[in-house]
Order: C-alpha cells, then structure tokens, then sequence
C-alpha cells in the first residue's frame, strides 16, 4: 500500500512523541509499504492562543492549544495538501491531525488514549477550562465518525471511545505499541543475560522522566523495604534530569537523564536494563508505557500498577506484576523478595517476559497486524 502519514510534527525525527511516530511508520515501511510523510504542519494563530491561555491561566484553569477546533481545521487543510492523489490510504499516530480532513480516501489513526480517557488522569489534562474540554471531546467525536479504524494501543483506551463516544464497535481496534529498542537477541542470548545478574543483590531500574507522576517515591520505598528485609538491593534511576534529593538515600545510584540520540546513550540504558532483575514502575497513571516493552525485549519483568493502560502491557506472573494504587512498599517488596528467594521462579519469569516480547510486544508484530486492519478495509 502507497500510505500516507498524517502528523503535526517531523515523523522522521525520533525524538518526537517519544520515538513513537517515528517507529509506528518504520514498522509500516518494515511491512513493504510506501510511506509518504505529511508532516511538520503549522500551528495557525498563535498570538490569539497565547491570549487565551494566559486568561484562563488567570481565571485558574489550562487551555490547550492542540484542542481548539480552529487549530485542528487548519491541520486539516495542511494535511489535504500534503496528500498525494495516488495514495491508498491515510494513517494518523494520533486523532487530532486528521479528525477534520475530509477526503475520499479511508482514514485510519493509532494511538494510546482518548481525550475523555486522559481528563482528569494525567497532570497535564486535569483542570481544563470548560472550552477546552468542549472541543476536546468535539474533535475526539470527529476522529471517531470519519475513521474506518480507530486503532488503540490498549484495551482500556479502546474501551474508554466505546464509552465515552458514538462509534461502531467493528471500528475500534487493539494493536500494543512495540518496543522503541533494536533488538536482535535471541532465546539464548537472554538465558545468558539473566545468568550473569547478581545473585546476591538484586537491582531494581527506575527508568522514566516523570519523578511524581511514574512513583519514584514509592520506588524508593520499595528498594527500603526489600533491604529491611534482608535482601541486599539497589535502585538504579535513569532519566530523572534532578531528583528531589538533597542526598541521594544509601543504595541509590543515579544516572541522570541519558539521551537515546547518541550511541553511547543508547549502549548505557541497554546495559542498565540487562545488568536490572526488574523494572520498577508504580506509575499513578498511564496511557501504555513503551518502557515496558523494552525492559522485556531484555527478559527484565515490570513491576508496576493497574492503571490506565498498563494491564494490556504487562500480564500478572508472565512479563510481570500490576499492583493496585492502593498497594503498599511492603506488598511490592513481597512479591519480589518470595520470587528471588525461589530464583528459578525468576529465571522462569524473567524468559517469560521475553518471549511476551518475541511474541506481542515488538514493532514487527504490531506493524504486521495494522496493516492486515488497514486492508481489510482498503
């Protein structure tokens, strides 16, 4: 298929969206189709935005510039012109760009929440002025009415625009985002990975930008508990550019934030996930998480919390453990000291997460399974 793909910003540069409009479209590519990127589309009216912004800011609520329906028309009209006539058909990393665009062509977008999903459960989208939450919810309807798919990258997103939206069931799709990782270990490759971690310390990995949002304190509290307990553990941290430490707390080793945009970057997180037992993510809320996918692709299970789109991510004793919000350090810490006391339940665990990575939780995988979506209704 000749597809073309629909984003406000560079696909080409990876550094946007975290990576992910960059792969979704190398997956596509990687699957012998045509990409003809339409991107790098102008946010129109900035002045009157800025003004609006700064007076809701005023009156005490968050007015977000990529909800108001004049700017996503205005992509819209960009994105028609960008458009090749001999296009099959026309693909979205995300429902704001193409929500308005009207075209012949069918019109499908991948992404990992609805406006409705994220109110009120990320930071950024909580005490939105009421204009704000209109037209989100204005644009989300029009993505959904227009599309021939609605491809989700979790359950509880695909759930979330049948319950919150107008749409045919048969529209709304789950495709788990893969890992934004090379990889090209093998079975034994990660019995020999996992064969070579301490079996005397155990490293937890606190590997996320978003010190409060993601629990980095409830991390910190796991590591003290596991260590009360008897079991000698450290907390690695990557990608924190400054924790809210005065001191670092004893057995806490702080890498910083570390850049994937260069090799040695790249080289150091990879070693930081292999040398880990498990990635610690008692996150509050999340639309997907990547990051787990990629812990995987190294036999690394997550340890991490129910919440929002995680469960599709991360299944209980195969690639991992949710735990309730509710939970406590001590119950974390539990679970984890019972699997390193019995180590081959860990071995265990720990190629089963690769294999949820071999098998779910890849780029190949995903883009094999988008593309069977997108031409059954070609």
């Amino acid at each position: 298929m000749k597809i073309s793909y629909v984003t406000t910003y560079n696909a080409l540069d990876v550094h946007n969206w975290s990576g992910l409009g960059y792969h979704i479209a190398k997956a596509l590519k990687d699957q012998n189709n045509e990409i003809e990127y339409a991107g790098d589309l102008t946010m129109k009216f900035k002045k009157i935005l800025k003004v609006k912004e700064l007076l809701y800011k005023f009156l005490g609520h968050k007015y977000l510039r990529d909800r108001e329906l004049s700017v996503t028309k205005s992509y819209a009209v960009q994105a028609a012109k960008k458009i090749s006539h001999s296009s099959d058909i026309i693909l979205a990393p995300a429902s704001i760009p193409i929500a308005y665009l009207e075209t012949n062509k069918p019109k499908v977008f991948y992404t990992d929440a609805t406006f409705a999903g994220i109110l009120d459960f990320y930071p950024k989208y909580s005490n939105l002025c009421a204009e704000t939450i209109k037209s989100g919810n204005e644009l989300e309807q029009a993505a959904l009415s227009s599309c021939s798919l609605a491809i989700y990258s979790s359950d509880w997103a695909a759930q979330s625009a049948l319950k919150n939206y107008d749409v045919k069931p048969e529209k709304v799709k789950v495709v788990p985002f893969g890992a934004n990782i090379e990889c090209n270990r093998t079975h034994d490759d990660i019995k020999e990975i996992i064969k070579n971690r301490s079996r005397t310390t155990c490293r937890l990995l606190f590997l996320g930008v978003d010190w409060e949002r993601k629990g980095g304190d409830l991390t910190v509290n796991i590591m003290k508990a596991l260590n009360s307990a008897g079991l000698k553990t450290e907390l690695h941290i990557a990608g924190i550019q400054s924790l809210p430490f005065m001191d670092l707390p004893e057995n806490v080793i702080d890498h910083g934030f570390i850049s994937k945009s260069s090799q040695e970057g790249r080289d150091k997180i990879d070693k930081l996930i292999a040398d880990s037992h498990f990635l610690v993510l008692p996150t509050r809320a999340e639309s997907f998480g990547i990051v787990f996918c990629e812990a995987n692709s190294f036999g690394v299970p997550n340890i991490a919390t129910q919440v929002g789109g995680v469960p599709t991510a991360v299944k209980d004793n195969i690639n991992g453990k949710l735990f309730p919000l509710s939970a406590m350090a001590t119950d974390y810490a539990d679970y984890i000291l019972n699997l390193f006391s019995n180590y081959k339940q860990y071995e265990d665990l720990a190629l089963s997460s690769f294999n949820e990575y071999q098998n779910r939780l890849n780029w190949n995988v995903a883009g094999k399974k988008i593309v069977e979506l997108m031409q059954s209704i070609k």
